[in-house]
């Protein structure tokens, strides 16, 4: 005796094979036109409309998900760039602090817009195509059901066209006619409700997607220009640091052939009283001051104790009355233009010492 369990499978088995069996019976007929088949137009049409944005919909998302590696490739070759331009530049180069922080910066840029397209455009995606898996297997359903429906309703009718007409028979056959036209039409009017609505949905999902991706590239290309304009600037004044040390160095060699001179003027004239100051490199400082510094920025001043700066100026330093009154990086002094033709100090005002370099 037959186990319960395996009976009822066997059972099931036999049936399934049973109506593989017809339903191909059925095509065969159908498309031999020995057998009408039932046809939907406008489903058919809502049909080709889904595959079609199947189609578009998988091919968005793997063509983002290309994007979104492509930006993770940007991002490490980026990286690297920023990695090697930290190990070249040397620590006395103008910049150097403001060059490390920047390559930090870079990172986090390219970090946030990676995590906000996944988090967002490809998502959203992902989301969307979900869906369809689920409509293709019930679609393909109502196609199977539809031939059920169109193998029992031949069925009944040949067994009413019978000449010998076996009434059982016939009902049975009636019985099940109904029962698979009611399976049909059950997933029939499901599918006709859902795709005409999914269909006119990608409009808002394409809305979305591109929307939020536009959104993310304009904000990482709004920041990431201001670090390219700041690493100009940075790249700009280093290669101003390196012309004005060039010119230095011309102007210090002019300097060494002018001393051989110099030493020759009598006695009386080299000790002179030095009250003021050459307009070359090489002259002694006036009493009072520290030191001279030559701009090698341009600084705008931002408040009235500030002292205005054009790359090139020369600048007489003066010791704070009150050193706490010093902040960090910040000296105290007055053009060298100034005092040569006022001999006055009230001109003076504090700068920035990274702007400068002594002479």
């Amino acid at each position: 005796m037959a186990e319960p369990g395996k009976g009822v499978t066997a059972g099931k088995l036999a049936i399934n094979v049973q109506k593989r069996l017809t339903r191909a019976q059925e095509k065969v007929l159908q498309k031999l036109g020995k057998a009408d088949e039932t046809r939907d137009t406008v489903f058919e049409e809502m049909v080709a409309n889904f595959n079609k944005q199947m189609t578009e919909g998988t091919k968005l998302q793997k063509d983002l998900k290309s994007y979104l590696v492509a930006v993770k490739t940007m991002h490490e070759a980026s990286r690297r760039l920023q990695d090697c331009l930290a190990d070249m530049y040397e620590p006395e180069w103008f910049g150097k602090e403001e060059m490390d922080a920047m390559a930090e910066d870079s990172d986090t840029l390219w970090l946030d817009y990676h995590q906000s397209l996944a988090d967002k455009s490809v998502a959203c995606m992902d989301t969307y195509l979900t869906q369809f898996p689920d409509i293709k297997a019930r679609i393909a359903k109502r196609d199977r059901k539809m031939v059920d429906f169109d193998s029992a309703r031949h069925h009944f009718s040949s067994l009413q066209k019978g000449k010998k007409k076996d009434e059982a028979k016939i009902a049975k056959a009636e019985e099940e006619l109904g029962r698979a036209q009611r399976i049909f039409e059950e997933l029939n009017v499901e599918l006709q409700d859902e795709l005409p609505s999914l269909w006119d949905n990608r409009v808002g999902v394409y809305v979305n997607t591109f929307q939020s991706l536009a959104g993310n590239q304009e904000k990482f290309h709004r920041e990431m220009g201001k670090l390219s304009q700041n690493l100009n600037d940075i790249m700009t004044k280093l290669e101003e640091q390196r012309q004005f040390k060039k010119d230095g160095t011309a102007a210090e060699k002019t300097g060494d052939d002018a001393k051989s001179e110099e030493a020759n003027h009598s006695e009386s004239a080299s000790s002179a009283p030095k009250s003021a100051v050459t307009n070359g490199s090489e002259g002694d400082l006036p009493p009072g001051f520290v030191c001279k510094v030559k701009a090698i920025h341009d600084y705008a001043a931002t408040d009235g104790d500030e002292l205005e700066l054009k790359m090139g100026d020369a600048v007489l330093v003066l010791a704070f009355d009150n050193p706490d009154e010093q902040d960090d990086g910040w000296l105290l002094g007055v053009k060298e233009s100034h005092w040569v033709q006022s001999k006055d100090i009230s001109a003076k005002g504090v700068f920035p010492e990274n702007f400068t370099q002594k002479v």
